[in-house]
């Protein structure tokens, strides 16, 4: 992984590095074995643009698309699926993180949004109780807040979305297919992002 601020190539181990730098650097080293070969990468400048990259997910995703959220607290998880349920008609004032809740249902337009928050679970014993299976089985889009936690509890094919803070409003996003999703999704992503986004 590399470090932007340092400019260096990390390649020791995680759970050495984890006591030598931030999560933030560590953390795509853990993650890179659920991912596929190849990650496509979308840089946001503020929130705004984090709403535009939500409407392109909302356009983009095949119905019954789980997503799974990576990042640390504040990174911008929840704005995400904000800009996903503004594109269908969702009011963005009616969409917060479910962290107490654990699971937040949304009727769109065309479809349903399921936000799921693993954060206060124990393990994937405790998510898989709260019937997620269902939702995953289901036509709505289900994003996965912490999946991380709970990764035994994964379908069999997901995205993996990791957000990364490079500035105060300023992300990184990797977005990775994952298990039996066909990477040409990921591709499709980053194409109807650079369609709609502002010159950089």
């Amino acid at each position: 992984a590399k470090c932007p601020e340092k400019e260096i190539i990390i390649f020791c181990n995680p759970e050495i590095t984890k006591l030598e730098i931030p999560y933030e650097y560590w953390f795509p080293i853990l993650t890179a074995k659920r991912m596929s070969k190849k990650v496509q990468v979308v840089y946001v400048k503020n929130e705004e643009e984090t709403d535009i990259l939500g409407r392109v997910l909302a356009n983009a995703l095949p119905p019954g698309t789980v997503v799974a959220l990576i990042g640390a607290l504040g990174a911008g998880k929840t704005r995400l699926v904000q800009g996903v349920c503004e594109a269908l008609s969702i009011s963005k004032d009616n969409v917060g993180s479910p962290t107490f809740v654990l699971i937040r249902e949304y009727q769109g337009t065309k479809r349903s949004v399921y936000h799921f928050d693993a954060y206060r679970l124990q393990n994937s014993v405790e998510f898989l109780d709260l019937g997620v299976d269902e939702y995953f089985d289901s036509e709505g889009l289900s994003f996965v807040e912490w999946a991380d936690k709970v990764e035994d509890a994964m379908p069999d094919k997901y995205l993996e979305i990791s957000v990364f803070p490079v500035g105060d409003q300023a992300r990184r996003f990797t977005i990775a297919a994952c298990g039996e999703l066909d990477s040409s999704l990921e591709n499709l992503i980053l194409t109807e992002w650079q369609k709609v986004s502002s010159p950089q």
